[in-house]
């Protein structure tokens, strides 16, 4: 018999494959929102995709390819280019809770995980302003590359 206390949360919901499936249908969600798909600098969500799952991956036991990519997580820093107010916060927070349900996880896992995206998304507000008409993204053209809040390809 093993102690599931020594079992990471990451291995407890069943690893990569887990949260690949949560991912995956997170940013089905959000490709169709037009609030947030505006946040992400590519077109293809697939690199944000990939950013998330290895973040999350992280954050709950598994590999810590985040880190060893991107170095710290650096959460608020990350987000503060983007239009980030209560609306955005509750589309997002919709869109995970969406995925969360897909994926079925135990009452308790589900619990402990929507209790940080729930604290996560709160933690990301930046403004209290609407969501502004033309765009909420970064406007790419007012940052050099690489300067604080500017999007650099991999990070």
């Amino acid at each position: 018999m093993t102690d599931d206390t020594t079992v990471s949360f990451f291995d407890q919901v069943g690893g990569h494959d887990t949260f690949q499936r949560l991912v995956d249908a997170f940013y089905r969600g959000v490709a169709q929102d037009n609030v947030l798909k505006p946040m992400y600098p590519e077109e293809d969500l697939g690199p944000a995709a990939e950013r998330l799952r290895m973040f999350l991956e992280q954050y709950w036991g598994g590999p810590t390819t985040y880190s060893e990519t991107r170095g710290h997580p650096r959460l608020r820093m990350r987000h503060i280019p983007f239009h980030v107010n209560p609306d955005a916060r509750d589309r997002w927070l919709q869109h995970m809770r969406s995925a969360m349900d897909e994926v079925q996880l135990s009452p308790m896992h589900d619990e402990m995980m929507w209790d940080y995206f729930s604290r996560a998304a709160h933690a990301m507000i930046n403004t209290f302003e609407p969501t502004p008409a033309a765009t909420i993204g970064p406007i790419a053209g007012d940052r050099e590359p690489g300067s604080l809040g500017g999007l650099v390809p991999g990070n």
